[in-house]
């Protein structure tokens, strides 16, 4: 990709974070997370993770609110790893998923065998957890890839990608500790928890649809007229 290109869409990627977090709402994140995936895999890992750090940090100060801190470092970093799995890397991606899962299950309340956050909770974070070899590997590079098999690739890179959103957030609430800023007690931190876990389930289902209907045009458009190429290093 030149780089004029490449930084003509970045410029349009990032403004597009920022409005769809301006014009969100509904569910617990904003809809900047559908676009994270397809973000990652156009602009690639590198280019990808500036656009949507910028995207989002200009958002909220535009925008802000309390939780500025959990979007401003899941929605760059779920954006990396998308361009990451794209081209076969799951190393960083599994590497970013033993971390942080191990630092949630060590924690008191992540520890499912004690009185913790339900396991339910984070089970498509589990799930997604176990599918980033097979998302990274299925079809080999996404830019040399069989366009029948896109449809599949883009789908499993897409669920990686909002469930390592949704990690990431978890890993700064509890792990990190910031659920001392916003909840009095664990009871109330529960119940905003399982609440926000039922959104987080209905987000990974739009994900899917927006993958089908919106990212595999876009995508084989993007092959065919030769815009994205595997020559895009990370």
């Amino acid at each position: 990709m030149r780089k004029s290109l490449q930084l003509s869409l970045a410029s349009v990627f990032a403004a597009l974070h920022a409005v769809l977090y301006f014009i969100s709402f509904g569910l617990w994140r904003n809809w900047g997370i559908y676009l994270e995936s397809i973000e990652g895999i156009i602009l690639g890992p590198k280019v990808g993770f500036i656009a949507a750090l910028i995207g989002s940090s200009i958002a909220r100060m535009i925008k802000p609110n309390e939780f500025w801190m959990f979007g401003i470092i899941a929605e760059p970093i779920s954006v990396l790893m998308a361009g990451l799995l794209a081209k076969t890397r799951w190393k960083p991606v599994l590497g970013l998923y033993a971390i942080t899962l191990s630092a949630y299950f060590m924690h008191p309340y992540g520890n499912p065998f004690g009185q913790g956050l339900p396991l339910w909770t984070i089970l498509d974070v589990i799930f997604a957890f176990l599918l980033i070899y097979p998302a990274a590997k299925f079809g080999g590079n996404l830019f040399d890839m069989n366009f029948k098999r896109l449809p599949i690739k883009l789908v499993l890179i897409s669920f990686a990608c909002i469930a390592t959103d949704s990690l990431l957030r978890v890993f700064l609430l509890i792990p990190c500790g910031l659920h001392r800023l916003f909840f009095p007690d664990f009871d109330a931190l529960y119940l905003e928890f399982v609440r926000a876990a039922v959104d987080s389930y209905v987000e990974d289902l739009i994900v899917v649809l927006v993958s089908f209907v919106v990212g595999v045009p876009l995508l084989i458009s993007a092959l065919k007229l030769k815009f994205l190429e595997n020559k895009n290093k990370v």
